[in-house]
C-alpha cells in the first residue's frame, strides 16, 4: 500500500524487483504520482508480511498455511526468534488448489466490439467458462442471439469452455409474464429447450446457463421443474447446466427477486449455481461497497446450508461506482468506473484512497471542478484477496466474474498466483 512519499523505484528496491516489472505487470496508470492508499502487487513468487503486534512465528505459519520451521528455515531466523513489530518476513508459495472461474461479457449492437474481444482474450487464459450476455428467449420459445464476432475463436484457443446465457429479458427488462409462458406453456418449454440444444451445436457451447430472473413467486416450483427437464436433455447432450441465483440469506427472503430462487433444489438438480454477490452498491442507490464481505459471507454461509460448497461459485465485480454527492432517489446515477480508472481520478483529485477494513473495500471523496462532490468505491488487491480467501475457507467451486471490459489486471494476477484454473474437454 502506497505510503506519502513512496515512490515505483523505492518500493521496487525495497522488494527488489525493478519498476518496469511493477508497472507492467500491475498496468500501473500513474507511475509518476503514486496515489497515497493505492496498492500494488509485487510480482514475485509467494508474497512478504509485515509482522504485527502480537505475531508469532507459529501464528503466522498458521495463518497462510504452513509451519513455523519453514519460515524460520526460508527468512535464516531462528525458530525461537521474537519477532520484531515491523519485521519483514518471506512466505513462499503455498500450494495452489484447482478451481473454475467464469466471466461474462455484455456485447451491445450487432457485434462484439473490439474492446471486447481483446478483454476475452486477455481474460481467457484464466478462465474456464465465457459467457456472452444474453441469448434472450422468446414468447414462442424461439431465441434471439446476441453478437458473437470471433468469441468462439478466442475461447477455442485457449481452451475456455463457452457458456450459453439464457435469460427472460424483454424490452430491457427482467420479465416476469415472459417467464411465466417459458415455465408454464408445456408447447413453448419443448420448443425452448430444442431450440437450446440446436444453438449449442451450432455455436459450440457446452454449458447452459439459466439466468431468469423476477419470476413470480408461484412459479418457484415451476421453474424447479423447468430445470429437471432440462437438466435431463441437456446431459443426454453432453451438455453442463447452470444457474445464477439472487443473493438470498434465508429460504422464505422475500422480494421479486429471490422469492422464485430456490437453493435448495438448484443445489439439487444443477452443475453448479453462480450467486450474484455484488450490487450491494449500485448506480441507482447510495454510495457503498459494491461487494461487501460481510454480506458475501451471508449468502455464501446460507448457500452452504441447503447445497454443498462444489456446487457454489461467488458472483464477483470487476468494477466500482463514482456517485456525485448528495445522494437522492432517483437522481443522478453513479458511474460505473474500472479500478484503473478509479485511481486515476484520485490522482487527478489529489484524493488520498482509503480502506473500509469492515466491507474490506478502498474507496475516496474528492470534489470535481464544478464543486460537486464525489464518493468513489472500486475494488484493489486487497479487496479481491478477500473474496479469494473466502473461496479457500469455505472450500467453494470458484468465481464468476460480472463483467468484462473495464480492466483490473491485479485480479488475473492474484488469480493465477493463487488457483489453478480449470480448463475442460467436452466430446
Amino acid at each position: 500500500m502506497v505510503k506519502q512519499g513512496d515512490t515505483l523505484s523505492a518500493i521496487a528496491s525495497q522488494y527488489r524487483t525493478t519498476v518496469s516489472e511493477i508497472t507492467e505487470t500491475n498496468e500501473i496508470p500513474n507511475p509518476d504520482s503514486l496515489v497515497v492508499g493505492q496498492t500494488i502487487v509485487i510480482p514475485i513468487a509467494g508474497q512478504f508480511y509485515d509482522v504485527q503486534q502480537g505475531d508469532t512465528l507459529t501464528s503466522i505459519a498458521q495463518q497462510f498455511n504452513t509451519t513455523a520451521a519453514e519460515l524460520a528455515r526460508v527468512n535464516r531466523i531462528q525458530l525461537n526468534t521474537v519477532l520484531q513489530i515491523g519485521f519483514r518476513l518471506y512466505i513462499p508459495p503455498i500450494p495452489k488448489r484447482d478451481i473454475e472461474s467464469n466471466a461474462y461479457l455484455e456485447p451491445r449492437g450487432n457485434q462484439v466490439s473490439e474492446n471486447l474481444q481483446q478483454a476475452a482474450r486477455e481474460a481467457s487464459p484464466y478462465l474456464t467458462y465465457l459467457g456472452a450476455f444474453s441469448f434472450q428467449a422468446q414468447r414462442d420459445g424461439t431465441l434471439v442471439a446476441p453478437p458473437l464476432t470471433n468469441l468462439r475463436s478466442i475461447a477455442e484457443n485457449q481452451n475456455t469452455t463457452l457458456m450459453m446465457i439464457i435469460t427472460n429479458l424483454e424490452n430491457q427488462a427482467f420479465s416476469d409474464e415472459l417467464g411465466r409462458i417459458l415455465l408454464n406453456d408445456d408447447t413453448v418449454k419443448r420448443r425452448l429447450l430444442n431450440e437450446i440444444v440446436e444453438n449449442a451445436k451450432r455455436y459450440g457451447f457446452y454449458d447452459i446457463h439459466f439466468d431468469f430472473e423476477y419470476l413470480r413467486p408461484e412459479d418457484r416450483e415451476a421453474y424447479n421443474q423447468f430445470l429437471r427437464e432440462a437438466r435431463d436433455l441437456f446431459h443426454r447432450e453432453g451438455l453442463e447446466i447452470s444457474t445464477a441465483l439472487a443473493p438470498k440469506t434465508s429460504a422464505t427472503q422475500q422480494g421479486r427477486w429471490y422469492e422464485a430462487h430456490d437453493y435448495r433444489a438448484h443445489g439439487q438438480i444443477v452443475d453448479f449455481v453462480v450467486l450474484m454477490t455484488y450490487e450491494w452498491g449500485y448506480s441507482g442507490g447510495p454510495a457503498q461497497a459494491v461487494s461487501p464481505i460481510g454480506p458475501v459471507r451471508d449468502v455464501i454461509e446460507y448457500a452452504l446450508t441447503e447445497m454443498p460448497a462444489n456446487k457454489i461459485v461467488m458472483g464477483q465485480n470487476l468494477y466500482g461506482y463514482d456517485w456525485t454527492l448528495p445522494y437522492t432517489a432517483g437522481g443522478t446515477p453513479a458511474r460505473a468506473i474500472s479500478p484503473q480508472q478509479a485511481i486515476v481520478i484520485a490522482d487527478q483529485n489529489n484524493a488520498e484512497i482509503q480502506y473500509d477494513q469492515t466491507a474490506q473495500a478502498p474507496f475516496f471523496r474528492y470534489t470535481d471542478a464544478e464543486n460537486r462532490r464525489h464518493e468513489v468505491w472500486f475494488e484493489d488487491a486487497r479487496s479481491i484477496q478477500a473474496k479469494f480467501n473466502l473461496i479457500k475457507e469455505l472450500n467453494l467451486r470458484g468465481i464468476s466474474y460480472w463483467k468484462l471490459g473495464l480492466s483490473f489486471p491485479q485480479n488475473w494476477l492474484l488469480l493465477s498466483d493463487q488457483f489453478n484454473i480449470v480448463k475442460k474437454t467436452f466430446r
